[in-house]
Parts: C-alpha cells; structure tokens; sequence
C-alpha cells in the first residue's frame, strides 16, 4: 500500500511536469513537490522544514511550488495555469487564495465553496477539500519576457 502511495506521487510529480498554461507568448513551466517535515533542533525547538519526498505516508502534508516563466519576447497576459491534483492527495488550499478549483475532473470550475457533489442518493451536497480534482489560476497581470512567477498549493496524502 505505501509503495503505491509512493509511486502515485511520484507519478504525478511527473505529470505535473505536463502542467497547462495557456497564452499567446510561450510560457515555460515547472513543478516541485515537498513534504513538510517537524525537525526538532539541538536546542529542543521545533521547526518544519521542506523536504523532497523519498516517503510518504497517509496524513503527511505536501506543498507543491508550480513554476512560471515568460519565455518569449513579447508581454504576456491573460494566462491559464492548470494543474491536476493527484488523487492520493487532498487539497488543502493555496498561498494565494486566488484559484478556482473542479471536483468533476475539470469540466466545471468555481470557488470551491459555490460547487456541490452529488450523494449516493441523488441529493447535493456542498463540495469538500478533499473532492478538488483540479485547481486552475486565471493570471490576469502582465507578464514581462524573461519574468517568472510561482504558484504554490497544499495537499495531504490520503
């Protein structure tokens, strides 16, 4: 069970190499994950540091860092970033709180607190963290050749 755990992790550190960004100037894009480690220093403090993931188990939390690049020469604006959340992982939002998030795979989007999931028995219920599937950020600002951004969102393995 952790090897698969691992290994979907590790699959979608990957995937996420294939993040989308849609605009007119080439956007050049990366993607690190982490997970958030206690450390306890020689003084008996403790502190949380980020790690690369060699580990993970249920409960462990994770922040992934999504990096953007202008890599044309001309202003770009406008532009989509989005990312597929792995699905041994639940969302547990952003640093921005700017995104819009799908609990249905990508095909409809909103606030998280605007879209509902339906129960077994047919009735509707208000979607959770843990339903997201996908998180998209509309950049609105300019972006300048050369510049670069981040995006950094939240996850805890299930």
């Amino acid at each position: 069970m952790m090897k698969s755990i691992i290994a979907t992790i590790i699959a979608s550190m990957v995937a996420m190499q294939g993040v989308s960004a849609h605009a007119a100037t080439p956007l050049q894009l990366s993607s690190d994950v982490f997970v958030e480690k206690q450390v306890v220093r020689a003084d008996g403090t403790r502190t949380v540091v980020l790690e690369k993931p060699n580990l993970v188990l249920p409960g462990d939390n994770l922040v992934f860092v999504v990096k953007y690049r202008n890599i044309g020469t001309a202003t770009a604006s406008n532009f989509v970033v989005t990312n597929p959340l792995p699905q041994a992982v639940a969302f547990n939002g952003t640093s921005d709180g700017t995104e819009i998030v799908s609990v249905d795979g990508g095909l409809k989007w909103g606030a998280l607190n605007t879209l509902r999931m339906a129960n077994t028995d047919g009735t509707l219920r208000a979607a959770q963290r843990s339903d997201v599937t996908h998180i998209k950020w509309n950049l609105n600002q300019p972006l300048t050749a050369g510049a670069e951004g981040k995006l950094i969102f939240r996850g805890v393995v299930k």
